[in-house]
């Protein structure tokens, strides 16, 4: 629990007034998930992963998508050596413990395919033979919400697979000057200091896996997510899948708060993050112009909250 506590502390010094952020990413890797940013170019993706890596001390690759990337760029392919008269496999940029996967939406849907098939398994196949990936392994992928033309949006069935969806946004402007400052005299990831490992973040996960919920926090983390399935604005509610995604943050959440249980607050403290890109408006809604978040936060209001005697 206080190793969470220096991870957040460490990526601060190169995330500037996002603390909101660095802790729901830090909570979606602890359940060991993954995070899709929709956001603008410029605002600081690829060194909030880059700060990540650092503190805990991990290995990280970036890809940039485009349309001419292939499938075996993300996994991998195998190669002839004709020095061994053998075949060998090069690795792909999925083989690593975080992948940054830029503008998702902008590559095939093969490729697509390819990287929420690693998402999904923690493994890849070539050729016949099954590589996995290093141990812990997310995916931090981002999306411009805008110019979407010329791209391959992402169906339901593969955003389904992003434990949580999230926005950087832009820094205010106090946060703007510090950030000129800052870089002004050095780059900022140079002061962050690796204060985690691998191992310990396995060990993390573990411990995380192990936090207790009482029987009315499974049956309120159920009605919560029926809720979005029965809504009158929803056309597709939340799957089976984002019911255990809401449960594995939940826990995490009660983690770094140092509760070795999970209380409503914990529930709720993500339950706009992990539905909001899983949840489908019907076309009412389309026409009044409603805001996915603005239904959730309305169901979380009317949902009966559960009292837990702590």
């Amino acid at each position: 629990m206080q190793n969470a506590a220096k991870i957040f502390k460490e990526v601060k010094k190169a995330v500037i007034g996002k603390d909101e952020i660095i802790h729901k990413i830090l909570m979606v890797m602890l359940a060991n998930g993954h995070v899709l940013l929709e956001d603008i170019p410029g605002v600081g993706k690829t060194n909030l992963a880059l700060a990540f890596s650092k503190a805990l001390g991990l290995d990280t690759k970036r890809i940039q998508f485009t349309p001419d990337v292939m499938p075996s760029d993300v996994i991998g392919y195998s190669f002839y050596n004709q020095q061994t008269g053998a075949l060998e496999y090069k690795e792909g940029a999925a083989m690593c413990n975080l992948l940054l996967a830029d503008e998702i939406n902008r590559t095939s849907s093969k490729t697509q395919s390819a990287l929420l098939e690693v998402m999904e398994e923690g493994r890849m196949s070539v050729d016949g033979i099954t590589h996995s990936t290093p141990q812990p392994f997310m995916v931090i992928a981002t999306q411009n919400p805008f110019g979407s033309a010329g791209t391959q949006l992402l169906p339901q069935s593969q955003m389904d697979r992003f434990m949580a969806c999230l926005s950087i946004g832009y820094p205010s402007k106090d946060a703007e000057i510090e950030i000129l400052k800052r870089k002004e005299r050095h780059n900022p990831l140079d002061d962050i200091e690796t204060v985690s490992s691998p191992s310990e973040i396995l060990m993390m996960q573990k411990e995380i896996s192990s936090i207790y919920l009482d029987e009315s926090i499974y049956h309120y983390i159920v009605d919560l997510i029926n809720a979005t399935r029965s809504h009158p604005l929803i056309l597709q509610g939340g799957s089976p899948r984002s019911t255990l995604a809401l449960m594995q943050v939940a826990k995490a959440v009660a983690y770094t708060h140092e509760r070795d249980y999970v209380i409503p607050e914990d529930v709720e403290a993500m339950f706009l993050d992990i539905l909001s890109h899983r949840i489908v408006l019907n076309n009412e809604a389309r026409l009044d112009k409603s805001d996915p978040k603005k239904i959730l936060t309305k169901i979380l209001k009317e949902t009966p909250r559960p009292r837990i005697i702590r």
